[in-house]
This record gives C-alpha cells, sequence and structure tokens, in this order.
C-alpha cells in the first residue's frame, strides 16, 4: 500500500512535522541501516531474469491496483503481496528489495507524484521487506510444499503489511494531525482482508510451478481473469463509493441551516465528499437578497475568478448543456483552456441549479486534492444525483426565505411593514443610544376608502402600488419607505433631525401630490403626514411609531403635515374617546340637531330648514361637526349619524304637518353614505315611519360626492329622487364640477357657497360669479339657494339676480327646537295653502 497524499482538513491534534521532505526523510534514514542490517547473508543468487520478471510483476501489480480516498487521503490497494511472496521465495530479500523498490518508483514517477511522496514510498517498500525477512529468519522455513512455511510467509508479509500501514498513519499523523477512526481504518482493512489473500494466491502459484512447469499454461489464464475481475472490483467499489458520498452528502444536506451558514455547509460538503480543491456555488437575486457566491478552497480563500461572471465559458457551456460537465486540460478546446487558465485549475465538474425563483444558479467543482485519482465520469453521475439534493435543499433555503421575508414585508407593494419597520428603528437607534438620530413620517392616502368603496378593492390596491412607487422615488436614498397598514405608509429617516424630518416631509407631500390613472380614471394622490423625530419623541420604534401615529390624527383633522407634540396626546385620547362614544351619545340625547329657515326670495316665505348636527358632549362641551362627522365617517359610523339627524328631522316634520303647515326638513348626506348599498332602503323607511312626503324632505349633497365617477354610474341618486324627496348640490362652486355636468344628473337645486355671497356687497367679482351661477342654473332648469346672507344689500342683490331662496343670519341662525317654535311665533306668519296644496304656509313678517 502507497499514500498518495496526506488530509488537509482540520487534524485532531496538532501536527508535528511541516516540512511535506520531513516523512520521507525519516523513513529513508530508517530504511538505509535497516536494509544494511537484515537483508545480506540471503542464500539465493537469482538470474537477471528471475530479477527482471520479478520487477515486471511488482510494476504490473502497482498498475492494477484499487485507488481509493478517504478524505484527502489516496490510497493505492493492490495484489502486491502476490508477487512479493513469490519474489521472496525465488529471488531473496536483497533483491526483492530491490525490484519492489525500482518499481514503485517507476509507477510512481509515471503518475507524476511529488518527489517528496516518492521518496517516502519507495522507503516504505525497502522497510517493508526488511520487517519480512527479519520474520522469516525467525520462524521456520522449509520447503514450499510445507505448511509450516505457507504459515511463515504468511505472517511475515501480514507483518510488513503491518508496518507500512503504521509507517503511513504516522507520517500522516506528523504532517497533519490525527486524521480520525475512519481513516485509520480504510489503512488497515486491506491489510487484513486483501493482503493474506494475496499471499495465498502466490503460494499457490509456486506450488503449482514446483509441480510442473506447464502449469503456467493454467496460471497465466487464470491470472488474467483475476486482473479483470480485480478490475471490475475496482470498477464496482469506486461506483460503491459514489453512492456512498452521495448519501452521506443527503444526510448532511437535510441537517443544513436555511442561512448563509446552511449554504456554506452545503459548498463544504460537496468538497470534503468529491475530495475537491476548491467548490464554488453561485446563486441569483433573491427576494431582497443580492446575489451570492459561496466558496470553500483548501486555503480558504472566499473568492476566486470565473463562477461569479455570467460570461464565464463554463457557465455559458452549463445552461446550454442543461446538465453536469467534464472538463479536463487534456481535452479542451482554446476557450475552455482559458477558462481552466483563469481559476488556476486542471479539471472542472460543472452543473446547474434550480431555484426557488426560477433563474439557473451555477455550481463547479475543481481540481481533486488526490495526485492519483483524478474526476471520472462516475464523479459527474454522483454529481448529478447530488444535484437533486442541493436543489432540493437550495429550494428549501429559499422557501424560508420567503416566508420570512413575507412575515416582514407587505404582500401588495413589497415594501416592509410594521414590524420591519419597528426592528429597523431599535437597531438604528441601538447602534448609537447617545446620539442616535431618525426621523419616522407617518403618510395617510387621502382618498383610499372612497375609492376601495366605490371602485372596489383591485382599483385601491392599484392606487396603493402607485403610491409606493411615488414614495420610493422622491424619499432620500437613504430612507427606508414601509406601508404599515390600510392606507398608511412610513418613511424611516436615519441622521435626521426633527427639523429636517419637517423639511423631507413637506417635500414628499409635494412631490407626491399628483393626478395618476387608477381603474381607468384619474385620481389625486394627496398624503397627510404625521411627523416624529428621535431622540426628541422618543427612543424605541414603539413610542416614536406611537407618537408618528398622534401627529398624524393631528394632520388629518387639520390638513396637511403635523409633528408630533405632547398636547396631541390629549387630544388623541378625547378622539378616540368620542369614537367609543357616538353610539350612546345618540341614545343620550346628547347628539342633537338645530334648524336654519331658508325663505323664498321673492315672497318671503319659509320655504323649508336645513337640519345641522350638534353634539353637546358632557365633559368636552360643545363638539364642532366637522371633528365629529369627519370622526363618525372614518369608524364606520356615519350611516348611524346620518340616520339619526334624519329621523329627528322628519319628526319635526310631523309636528308642523299635524298643524297643517307645510315645511320641507333638508338634510345633509355624506359621501360615505352614498356609497352603502342600503341608503334608498332606509329613507324611505324613514319617511314612511314618520308618515311624511318624500316632498318635504330635500337631502344635501356635496359636490365631490355628486360628481364622483362611481356615484355618477350607479342609480343611488336616481332611486333616492323616485321617492319624491328633492336632491340640492350643497356648496357649488368650491369643487370641480360645472353646471353642465349636472345635466345628467337628477338634481333640483344648487346652493352657492357662502365663500361667494359673503364678498358680494364688496366684491364685483363675486358678485358676477353668483349672478353667473344664478342664471346658468336657471337655463339648465335649477333653483338656486344662496347661504350665508347677512346683510339687506346682498339679499336685494340676490333678490335682483333671480336667486330663489336665501339663507343666513339675516334671516336666522341655526336653533333648536323649542326657540325655533319661539321664532317661528315672532316672526312668522301663516298664509293659506297655495292653489293645488294641502298645507297651510309661514312667511317672514317684514
Amino acid at each position: 500500500m502507497t499514500v498518495a497524499e496526506q488530509d488537509a482538513r482540520a487534524p485532531h491534534r496538532r501536527p508535528v512535522l511541516t516540512s511535506t521532505w520531513a516523512p520521507g526523510s525519516l523513513a529513508v534514514a530508517a530504511a538505509v541501516p535497516l536494509s544494511l542490517l537484515v537483508l545480506p547473508g540471503g542464500p539465493q543468487t537469482p538470474t537477471a531474469a528471475g530479477v527482471l520478471a520479478m520487477f515486471l510483476a511488482f510494476v504490473a501489480a502497482e498498475y492494477i491496483a484499487l485507488h481509493f480516498e478517504i478524505r484527502r487521503h489516496s490510497f493505492d490497494c493492490s495484489a502486491g503481496e502476490v508477487a512479493f511472496v513469490i519474489a521472496l521465495v525465488e529471488i531473496g530479500g536483497v533483491w526483492t528489495a530491490v525490484a519492489r523498490a525500482a518499481a514503485v518508483t517507476v509507477v510512481l514517477v509515471v503518475q507524476q507524484l511529488p518527489a517528496a511522496k516518492i521518496l517516502f514510498n519507495v522507503a516504505v517498500a525497502a522497510i517493508e521487506v526488511c520487517v519480512a525477512v527479519a520474520v522469516l529468519r525467525v520462524l521456520p522455513v522449509g520447503d514450499i510444499a510445507e505448511p509450516a512455511t505457507w504459515l511463515s510467509y504468511l505472517l511475515a508479509i501480514a507483518a510488513a503489511d503491518v508496518v507500512g500501514a503504521l509507517l503511513v498513519m504516522g507520517a500522516i499523523t506528523a504532517t497533519h494531525g490525527n486524521p480520525g477512526r475512519s481513516v485509520w481504518t480504510g489503512v488497515f482493512a486491506p491489510v487484513v482482508l486483501v493482503g493474506p489473500v494475496a499471499v495465498l494466491a502466490g503460494l499457490s502459484i509456486l506450488l503449482l510451478v514446483d509441480a510442473t512447469a506447464w502449469s503456467w499454461l493454467l496460471i497465466a489464464p487464470l491470472a488474467a481473469a483475476l486482473v479483470l475481475v480485480y478490475r471490475r472490483f475496482a470498477t464496482v467499489t469506486r461506483e460503491g463509493q459514489s453512492l456512498e458520498r452521495v448519501y452521506g452528502f443527503a444526510r448532511q444536506v437535510e441537517q443544513v441551516a436555511a442561512d448563509e451558514a446552511g449554504t456554506m455547509q452545503i459548498v463544504r460538503s460537496l468538497r470534503e465528499l468529491l475530495n475537491a480543491e476548491r467548490v464554488a456555488l453561485w446563486l441569483p437575486p433573491y427576494l431582497d437578497e443580492p446575489p451570492r457566491l459561496v466558496v470553500a478552497t483548501e486555503s480558504g480563500e472566499a473568492w476566486y475568478d470565473g463562477p461569479g461572471d455570467p460570461d464565464d465559458v463554463f457557465r455559458r457551456a452549463v445552461l446550454a448543456a442543461d446538465g453536469p460537465i467534464l472538463v479536463s486540460a487534456g481535452r479542451v478546446d482554446e476557450q475552455e483552456a482559458a477558462g481552466l487558465a483563469r481559476r488556476g485549475v486542471s479539471e472542472l465538474l460543472a452543473a446547474p441549479l434550480t431555484t426557488a425563483a426560477g433563474e439557473p444558479g451555477y455550481l463547479e467543482i475543481c481540481d481533486r486534492s488526490s495526485d492519483v485519482v483524478s474526476f471520472a465520469d462516475s464523479d459527474r453521475a454522483a454529481m448529478d444525483s447530488m444535484l437533486t439534493h442541493v436543489n432540493a435543499a437550495i429550494r428549501h433555503q429559499q422557501l424560508l426565505t420567503q416566508i420570512r421575508y413575507d412575515a416582514d414585508h407587505d404582500r401588495l407593494t413589497g415594501l416592509p411593514n410594521r414590524q420591519r419597520l419597528a426592528a429597523e428603528i431599535d437597531d438604528l437607534l441601538a447602534a448609537d443610544p447617545a446620539g442616535g438620530r431618525a426621523g419616522l413620517i407617518l403618510a395617510a392616502l387621502g382618498n383610499y376608502t372612497e375609492v376601495t368603496d366605490t371602485l372596489g378593492h383591485a382599483a385601491s390596491d392599484e392606487l396603493l402600488l402607485v403610491t409606493a412607487g411615488l414614495l420610493r422615488e422622491h424619499a432620500p436614498p437613504q430612507a427606508l419607505v414601509a406601508r404599515m397598514e390600510s392606507e398608511r405608509f412610513a418613511v424611516l429617516l436615519p441622521g435626521l433631525s426633527l427639523a429636517a424630518t419637517e423639511r423631507a416631509a413637506r417635500r414628499l407631500r409635494e412631490a407626491a401630490a399628483t393626478r395618476v390613472r387608477v381603474a381607468g380614471l384619474d385620481l389625486e394622490v394627496t398624503l397627510t403626514i404625521g411627523v416624529a423625530s428621535a431622540p426628541v419623541h422618543g427612543t424605541d420604534s414603539g413610542t416614536l411609531m406611537q407618537r408618528a401615529d398622534v401627529a398624524l390624527l393631528a394632520a388629518t383633522d387639520s390638513g396637511g403635515v403635523a409633528s408630533y407634540h405632547p398636547v396631541l396626546d390629549q387630544q388623541s385620547l378625547r378622539r378616540l374617546q368620542l369614537g367609543t362614544e357616538i353610539e350612546q351619545a345618540m341614545a343620550d340625547g346628547q347628539i342633537s340637531v338645530v334648524f336654519q329657515p331658508i325663505i323664498d326670495a321673492q315672497t318671503s316665505d319659509i320655504v323649508s330648514v336645513e337640519t345641522l348636527v350638534r353634539w353637546a358632549h358632557p365633559r368636552y362641551g360643545s363638539i364642532p361637526p366637522d371633528d365629529f362627522i369627519h370622526l363618525a365617517e372614518q369608524i364606520g359610523r356615519i350611516g348611524a349619524v346620518t340616520d339619526h339627524v334624519l329621523d329627528l328631522a322628519l319628526a319635526r316634520c310631523r309636528r308642523w304637518l299635524d298643524q297643517d303647515i307645510a315645511l320641507s326638513v333638508a338634510v345633509n348626506l355624506s359621501v360615505h353614505c352614498l356609497t352603502e348599498p342600503d341608503l334608498v332602503a332606509r329613507v324611505r323607511g324613514a319617511l314612511q315611519r314618520h308618515g311624511v312626503p318624500g316632498e318635504l324632505l330635500t337631502l344635501e349633497l356635496t359636490e365631490g360626492s355628486v360628481v364622483d365617477d362611481s356615484v355618477r354610474d350607479s342609480t343611488v341618486l336616481a332611486d333616492l329622487h323616485d321617492l319624491g324627496l328633492r336632491l340640492s348640490m350643497d356648496d357649488f362652486g368650491t369643487g370641480y364640477s360645472s353646471l353642465s355636468q349636472l345635466r345628467q344628473l337628477p338634481i333640483d337645486e344648487v346652493k352657492i357657497d357662502k365663500s361667494f355671497i359673503l364678498g358680494m356687497s364688496t366684491s364685483q367679482g363675486e358678485a358676477f360669479i353668483a349672478r353667473s351661477i344664478i342664471e346658468l342654473a336657471h337655463n339648465l332648469g335649477l333653483r338656486v339657494v344662496a347661504e350665508g346672507v347677512e346683510d339687506e344689500m346682498t339679499r336685494n342683490l340676490l333678490t335682483e339676480m333671480g336667486c330663489d331662496k336665501l339663507q343666513g343670519f339675516l334671516v336666522s341662525r341655526p336653533l333648536p327646537d323649542d326657540r325655533l317654535e319661539n321664532w317661528l311665533l315672532a316672526r312668522t306668519g301663516v298664509r293659506s295653502a297655495a292653489p293645488g296644496a294641502a298645507h297651510r304656509r309661514l312667511f317672514v313678517r317684514g
């Protein structure tokens, strides 16, 4: 047995010798005196032909050796003991040593082993002969036909093999440390199993030749058959080793972690099981991970040129071949030779990988660590089998990466979610507890709910994607953009102060304020932004995010951008409490209504009263309607509030009817109500419940809700109009609609916004606008109400312009029910019913 190379893995203990020449030098130092002491004095004087024959026999035995590897060890297990025992019998110890040493030298030189290893193996061959000769001098050696002689030769050669194996393991241990039990077993197994059989075969040949020279006719074909069987056994053994490597690799891969360390473990396992100098695994980018090149080499280098290059000749060849390829320096074209030279290797196994994303990866294994054994087709087959496990492991890792990615990313936009944002904030602030600064922007998309309610989730998802793109585009390069929930986004700005964060927030809001095409419509992106900053407003993610949320609520109420301030905490708590108290407040009568009369501009008849909602809170006092109406819209209670107001208005109208007075009531309707599928049924039910005819109810709609495409495309306005009630467009002139758009809608009247009416007496421009609206509305068959009339001059101008109805402080302020009754008694008179009408009318006395 000869050793080709020692192990380069981490030893179990530190090596004693560091020079590659040390084992050979020590072996020669032992072989020379031992040979001079033991070998001389033998009785044989062989012929030159006999020595040459034995030399050739030794060469043949070494050439048909079974090469096998254990980790980085390459061993030759041959039937050399057949030639060994014959040589000892026929040419004696001295010439056996000479012939065997010469044969080992020739074979190893041809195999191009390093000189230091040749020296060691030749010295070991000589020492083994010396040990065998020494044992034979102690044991009885008689005629070759005697069984005692057979036993002596068997023991002698067994002792020689044991000493040779010990020398090999001693050299490995001294230079690289104890390689482990499996290597010791691999070295000594042939000594126990193969050596004795080979000795018995050699003795059998001697007995046959001694019996008759014609026995060579039997021995020659038998030897040839044994050589073929032995070579077949070598092939089967190597295939078995390859299969065992595949099984071993599969067991190792099943236990790898789903992280970078696990990928490195796969690469190292491949290098170990294929006994390679280096292995490289290239993986394409996946999710938020960049492309990766994982390398395992004998020297520990983490990179080498070639496998990371998409234009590399072998990467292209692998993708074209769609399977493993084997490239050796002796069988390559010019381009492939350049690829091997680029890597500094002489042979290469390469294969494509299948990743979870479908984009191929690349795996290459370079140069066998053994000087004797090179890559063969069996290794390519083994690698092909291993690829199944590598692909499964990589896909498993990427699946777990996907799970982790999904856990901290928003599935729709791909942005980090609240959980990931919190971790990023904490990591950022923990990196510099004393001086770490960060700004947090919390942005809410203004019309998200309306788009969802009117156009559906597909359209709102499209709007969210567009908004996410705008934020990514306009946020600073170092910023982290995240999606929180529903319509909210966040932008984390590392290193920014509060003032800098506020400036960034305003720039971001302005940059994102644009019209975008969503679901075939042009929609405006409007952001409301709350700002918080560390360490001013908090030093952990929970506090910072909570305070940014409080600031956002403040910005929602006031519009635009708001920064956190401690006073907002009380406002936020107040808002939260109000949201939970709306239902009970209606039940307890805290939420009530007031009425503002509307008169006919020409006759001064009171034609209607507008019903306005009020909340008298026992702790907070009078709460502005805009505050709690907007809150009710946000928490989904606006429908209940509207029903409450409608009931109070129709109850008042019913009492007037009971007094034989026809006085219409007007109720404001939120755009959110128009999207509720049961709105028409609820209004019809309220009219029936109070016994009020539809013509005595006016529903006032905001301009934005009427011109909204989803409302225009639905039948809700027509269905309401079919109940006999009137529809009025409130605050006309402040939106984007034109009177011509109203021709297609069942609108009965428009109310000119008071911002135009209040300035009429002092501004010709405002008066011109009011006149134009009145004339155009009349041309379209619409009646016109002017709200905000506060002086006689304005009233006279509107009357001259032909305005139909007037509303404002000049007529009356909004009044609760009891005061309205007193006002009616003091300020109005009663007219008889108009021709064709069933009830009397009220008018304001001059």
